[in-house]
């Protein structure tokens, strides 16, 4: 059986036989992979009137444990965006009834984000969807094959950088 990367590689291979295009069977496949996934993701998620980012804050919030607070800081960090981003998901959770923003008792130049009861629910609906989404997407793949693939990705990912240190 062979895929679409296939097909490049052996097209790279004729035109360009010095070139060792391995490294595409790769990324190229991750590439890939990215994309159908993301679709698949998008799906689930607007089941439940979700986008992913909307989705990544609320579940940040949920498994952060009670009291599902944390600051925009905080969750700028976890989900590796600009603070002009994780501002306009707030925006659009708050006007949804889902997060709350308060500013802290301690110090007024800090707020907390709060999953509302509105939120938790959502998302703990939404979840179950979305882990029995995932595990269709990885159907193919065995337990220890995926095991290896998380164990090899988690491995790359840190030698590019993306680590919690």
């Amino acid at each position: 059986m062979t895929d679409h990367v296939d097909r490049v590689l052996e097209q790279w291979a004729a035109e360009r036989p010095d070139l060792d295009a391995s490294p595409m069977a790769v990324i190229g496949r991750l590439k890939r992979l990215s994309r159908l996934i993301d679709t698949e993701l998008r799906r689930t998620f607007a089941a439940h009137g979700l986008d992913p980012a909307s989705f990544d804050v609320l579940a940040t919030l949920r498994r952060s444990g009670p009291p599902y607070r944390l600051t925009p800081a905080e969750l700028m960090r976890t989900a590796m965006v600009t603070s002009g981003a994780i501002t306009q998901r707030l925006d659009r959770l708050e006007d949804r009834g889902l997060v709350s923003r308060t500013p802290s008792a301690a110090d007024g130049r800090v707020v907390h984000v709060s999953l509302t009861a509105d939120g938790r629910t959502l998302i703990d609906r939404a979840l179950p969807d979305h882990v029995a989404n995932e595990n269709r997407l990885l159907g193919a793949l065995g337990t220890s094959e995926r095991d290896a693939l998380a164990d090899a990705l988690r491995s790359l990912l840190v030698s590019l950088g993306d680590t919690t240190d």
